[in-house]
């Protein structure tokens, strides 16, 4: 595929802050050339989050992008500054998530070959996905640090150019074309809400909202469990967090970047965090009522818009769905965990007498009052339990907290003994 003129250098370095600044026209320029290689994807009202939240939410699905991500759009625009002599060589990166998938394409799109270099525990389904675009994957080691200590050595032997997540101008440029979307389809927006990881993204779209918008807000979300922007903006200094723990992968990042972190702390207002149980929250949320698959770090920003982290009432609000890359033995789970924490499972332990038809009249009841038996467990020896008496655990499908309420009355009031499983419990 043929290059386009760059002028050199896209950025501006201000004396008063020492931040590096994007220049509106290299994001705008980026999206004239971003357009025809990948997806416009839709900004849709969501009728659901603003009765609940009392704002106009307006959701843009970036899951449906090429590769399931906004990433395309940085490693697309990232290669299209490459030299021809750097093309040939080709391009490399560790990661073993939608950066992947991302530069993977984008590779495809321009002939160049590419190289990615993944954890031995990476997800299956995104390894299969990335080697279809044509990228070699390569395995090494247990953790993604493992995988980028290989990719630099790799790299050396290649003489390919790294492709970094987030920690580049031109990732951040390429980046900010979501936010010139957005703004685009709703200018009369006061408040964008942006999930954070490495920060390229909001680092983008804060650019561009500055440039179009001043006054609108402008608010990151970090998963609780990895928290790195959040802690760095506090101490006015990049953080390097411990440790993580999320279910939200694709933001986990321990520390930010040293291209992003003086952009956010110049252009983003505040940065917020959501746990994981708000996260689970949201993305079943938005399965049930939007009938979309979106992952953790995509739902990050829905999220806080649920727990009330962010002024937001009566205002006109955008949220992208970063990533809808969620593999699915971790769909299964989450969607269990959900719903339990929602009152859509009761599981209780019934105390029984050794007789015919003790069994059958609990169930009988319960069929009765119009509920789901998804699994009946009978135990019929238990140190807990008299002489001639068995217990049975039964889990159920119920609608809300009331219910499960009046299940567990109704059985009591029919004579039985009925506690409700407390690790069930949210």
């Amino acid at each position: 595929m043929s290059s386009i003129h760059h002028e050199e250098s896209a950025i501006d370095e201000t004396a008063d802050s020492g931040a590096a600044q994007v220049p509106f026209a290299a994001i705008w320029q980026a999206r004239q050339y971003l357009e025809p290689l990948i997806d416009h994807t839709p900004l849709v009202h969501s009728r659901a989050l603003s009765e609940q939240t009392g704002a106009q939410i307006y959701l843009k699905f970036e899951q449906m992008q090429r590769g399931g991500s906004f990433k395309v759009r940085g490693a697309t625009y990232k290669m299209s500054r490459l030299t021809e002599e750097q093309r040939r060589a080709g391009v490399i990166t560790a990661s073993a998530g939608n950066h992947a998938q991302g530069v993977a394409i984008a590779a495809a799109s321009y002939g160049i070959p590419c190289t990615i270099v993944v954890p031995e525990n990476a997800p299956l389904t995104k390894v299969t996905a990335t080697q279809s675009y044509g990228a070699r994957v390569i395995f090494s080691g247990a953790s993604y640090d493992d995988a980028v200590n290989h990719c630099s050595q790799l790299q050396k032997e290649l003489g390919a150019t790294y492709i970094p997540a987030f920690d580049d101008l031109d990732v951040v440029i390429g980046q900010g074309t979501l936010g010139l979307e957005m703004l685009t389809e709703l200018p009369e927006a006061e408040v964008i809400v942006v999930p954070i990881g490495g920060g390229g993204l909001i680092a983008g779209i804060a650019s561009v909202a500055r440039a179009l918008k001043p006054s609108i807000k402008v608010i990151g979300v970090e998963a609780k469990g990895a928290a790195s922007m959040h802690a760095s903006l506090k101490a006015g200094k990049i953080q390097k967090l411990p440790a993580m723990a999320t279910i939200a992968d694709g933001i986990a990042i321990k520390q930010p970047g040293k291209v992003t972190f003086p952009l956010i702390q110049k252009l983003v207002d505040d940065v917020v965090v959501v746990d994981d149980e708000e996260i689970i929250n949201a993305v079943l949320l938005l399965m049930e009522r939007h009938k979309i698959l979106v992952e953790g770090s995509g739902a990050a920003g829905v999220a806080a818009l649920l727990n009330g982290s962010i002024q937001i009432q009566g205002k006109k609000v955008l949220a992208p769905l970063t990533g809808g890359n969620l593999d699915i033995h971790l769909l299964g789970r989450i969607t269990e965990h959900a719903l339990i924490g929602a009152n859509r499972y009761l599981s209780i332990r019934v105390s029984l007498m050794d007789r015919p038809g003790e069994l059958a009249q609990i169930l009988n009841l319960v069929a009765g009052m119009r509920v789901n038996i998804l699994d009946v467990r009978y135990q019929q020896i238990t140190k807990q339990r008299q002489f001639m008496q068995h217990e049975a655990i039964i889990t159920l499908e119920t609608r809300h907290r009331a219910q499960c309420d009046d299940i567990m009355s109704n059985l009591r009031a029919a004579g039985f003994v009925v506690e409700e499983v407390q690790a069930l419990q949210k």
